[in-house]
């Protein structure tokens, strides 16, 4: 059975500021999916959240790009919007949605989207991920230690389905360009392109022996969009297990390292990306409930649910790092978010000029008066005077 897994994702309010969501959206979002399921135009679906995001996770046999399935989850997120968010006066109600219009498709016009059709397997574990104040490329750190390092993924050594390695398309959001590269031969163009996790995005990732879809991220830049700050990204990314493809431990394993990436507070900050729990899941209500975005508006988060599919419905959904062994590692995040905090406005913590031009910093900076260096260092003693005097410096130019 050939089946597409689709997840699309938008923070339409966040309830208070950004730290999580409201449960009513949560409860009307699965309401409206459910009725789409009862029509026949999805097979099954899950609700979730991370931090202020809502995420619909919808199966169904319409393939990528969905017109319907795209309109279903645009019209959930506008009535949330309206119903909801407005009502309750939630902060930033309907922020990711950018355009006012619905034209067929969601890319482009805000919500992040990751999606993938495939033949399904006579097992095929499916782990959704899906990660708060933080940045697409956040992702292409663990696709490349899933997918690209024996260290992480032993399947690329021992693993005869898995050693002729994958491959990995990459996206330019900038110039908006696609390359595709082979590992493990071309394993060093690769980590060239990806280690600029601003810019080159690691979309998708196919097993190379067959061209069989192995994972898929969402790589939409809201500030590319509309060419202002207006939120972080807060990707969502699934992966296929086992079966020629890295196992469920493998591809959690990436997480055990908590890296930082670019994102937290005002998304504006590097933080590390700490492997969150969710708070309740609700399997017969199709609703997950997240983890909350606190100390400085985080740190990032990532959650992760398994599931397993079969005939194109979603048996989960299972909360990946639940588990003792991931306490360690939030508590790695948690000494690494204390040290960077340190460091205040200054760099590394805060992001660097590129990073900050779609914020209000600009704004600011634009009001600081600057001299000619050249001018300023011949009569620097006259500057100085006028400044302690409380006089316009150019007025003191003619005394």
């Amino acid at each position: 059975m050939k089946v597409t897994v689709s997840i699309i994702k938008a923070d339409v309010g966040g309830f208070p500021g950004h730290a999580h969501v409201h449960p009513k959206m949560l409860e009307y979002a699965a309401a409206k999916l459910k009725e789409a399921q009862k029509r026949g135009a999805i097979i099954d679906y899950f609700v979730y959240n991370v931090g202020d995001d809502i995420s619909l996770l919808m199966t169904h046999t319409k393939g990528e790009d969905n017109p319907e399935i795209h309109g279903l989850a645009w019209e959930t997120f506008k009535e949330i919007t309206e119903q909801i968010a407005k009502k309750f006066k939630l902060y930033g109600a309907g922020q990711d949605l950018l355009k006012d219009a619905f034209s067929g498709n969601v890319r482009g016009m805000g919500p992040q989207v990751a999606e993938m059709e495939f033949e399904e397997r006579p097992s095929d574990p499916l782990i959704v991920f899906a990660a708060d104040k933080t940045e697409p490329g956040a992702f292409n750190l663990p696709l490349y230690k899933m997918f690209a390092d024996p260290f992480n993924t032993a399947g690329l050594v021992i693993d005869p389905s898995m050693h002729e390695g994958f491959i990995f398309e990459v996206l330019d959001v900038v110039e908006h360009k696609v390359y595709l590269l082979k590992t493990p031969e071309e394993a060093y163009s690769l980590l060239g392109l990806i280690g600029t996790t601003g810019r080159y995005i690691i979309r998708k990732v196919f097993r190379k022996a067959d061209g069989a879809p192995a994972a898929t991220n969402s790589v939409e830049r809201l500030s590319l969009i509309a060419g202002r700050y207006v939120g972080k990204d807060d990707p969502v990314m699934m992966v296929r297990a086992q079966s020629g493809l890295p196992a469920v431990g493998e591809i959690l394993e990436a997480f055990a390292h908590p890296h930082l990436v670019h994102g937290w507070m005002r998304g504006s900050h590097a933080g590390p990306l700490m492997p969150a729990r969710f708070i309740s899941i609700d399997p017969e209500r199709r609703i997950a409930i997240g983890a909350k975005m606190t100390r400085f508006d985080g740190p990032p988060k990532v959650g992760a649910l398994g599931f397993q599919l079969h005939d194109g419905y979603l048996e989960g959904g299972v909360d990946l790092f639940d588990d003792p062994a991931f306490d360690y590692v939030r508590q790695v995040a948690a000494q690494i978010a204390d040290y960077i905090r340190r460091m205040g406005p200054f760099q590394p913590h805060r992001l660097p000029p590129e990073e900050m031009e779609y914020t209000a910093l600009p704004k600011i900076l634009a009001k600081i008066k600057a001299y000619p260096a050249d001018k300023y260092e011949k009569e620097r003693r006259k500057y100085i005077e006028a400044i302690v005097k409380g006089e316009k410096v150019e007025e003191s130019q003619h005394d």
